[in-house]
């Protein structure tokens, strides 16, 4: 038995596809009653049970000795949420109790971060996971800063000699598009929230850029395919020696007018763009460059390679966005 937290959410779902994909088939979701548009990431899907997260505690206990796995990919994560008080509960407290649970029953751990940690990125997008290392990045809203408390955490209890699951594995998501991100509305990824727009023939409104050393559409971006996510993971529940905290994207910066240019080349139009300023109330804390560092994870071992923007938007558009189901 495999249980994947936030299963109805965007890499939730399509981590339980490709679990499903390679044949496993004691899947357990934990997730809120998903509204109607979250229930098609996983009406394709054969679940063994779909668990609220009050339930979880005592759905473990009952199933201790079935339970392989836990994949936490469940958290409020608005960058734009301010109830800091739901923020922790769901974001700090329950990632922690699922550790304990995890290093007391003997089964691997392996969570969400966030490239939010990174803030500003004016600290580089790199840390060792120690304690000192955490220590010095400044997250720039409350999701960023709840996941560097819960990364913080565990980089102490690991330094402390604290009990830990016998894998634990926390990701540093960065910029993740793909199929299933539809329920999240300004959260959704350029292409997903643009693409409709541009089958009809309109321009795509982009941000001006208000730095300098950047042009229009200029500004950049570590895009990583939801694919290419799912299969680091199915890597490291296939590797358990494997433990640490680890960045996941692809290394490489791409323009947003990369981005939007892949796609209109999948639905092969020519681009049409229009300009806004970017909203002042966000201009000051607005990032123009993020890219991961991904030495750790290849020195781990994990050696795919990872899909540029031209190929991955070119498989979400065609296989996803421009047909009648776009849903995983």
């Amino acid at each position: 038995m495999i249980v994947v937290t936030g299963g109805t959410g965007f890499i939730g779902s399509n981590l339980v596809a490709g679990l499903e994909d390679r044949g496993e088939t004691d899947l357990v979701v934990c997730d809120r009653r998903p509204q109607a548009e979250k229930c098609r990431n996983i009406s394709k899907r054969e679940l063994t049970a779909l668990v609220l997260p009050e339930q979880l505690p005592e759905f473990l206990e009952r199933n201790s000795a079935k339970i392989r796995a836990i994949f936490h990919m469940g958290a409020i994560s608005s960058t734009t949420e301010t109830d800091t008080d739901l923020i922790v509960e769901t974001n700090v407290h329950l990632s922690a109790d699922l550790w304990r649970w995890c290093a007391r029953s003997g089964v691997p751990f392996i969570y969400a971060s966030s490239a939010a940690t990174y803030g500003d990125g004016s600290m580089g997008f790199d840390d060792d996971g120690s304690v000192e290392g955490l220590s010095r990045l400044r997250p720039m809203n409350p999701y960023g800063w709840s996941k560097q408390l819960f990364d913080r955490m565990v980089a102490r209890w690991v330094d402390e000699g604290a009990p830990t699951p016998p894998q634990w594995v926390g990701l540093k998501f960065f910029n993740v598009y793909g199929p299933n991100e539809y329920h999240k509305g300004h959260m959704q990824s350029l292409v997903s929230k643009t693409f409709s727009v541009a089958a009809a023939g309109d321009p795509v409104t982009l941000f001006r850029s208000h730095d300098p050393g950047y042009p229009d559409g200029g500004q950049m971006r570590d895009f990583v395919y939801v694919e290419d996510c799912v299969a680091v993971m199915l890597w490291l529940l296939d590797h358990p020696d494997t433990s640490g905290l680890f960045n996941l994207g692809t290394g490489q910066a791409r323009t947003f007018l990369d981005l939007i240019g892949s796609m209109f080349a999948a639905l092969e139009m020519e681009p049409s763009l229009d300009w806004i300023d970017t909203p002042a109330e966000i201009r000051d804390r607005y990032q123009y460059f993020t890219q991961a560092e991904m030495g750790r994870l290849r020195a781990a071992g994990y050696e795919a390679p990872f899909l540029g923007v031209e190929e991955g938007v070119a498989e979400y558009v065609t296989r996803y966005l421009a047909t009648e189901d776009p849903y995983r």
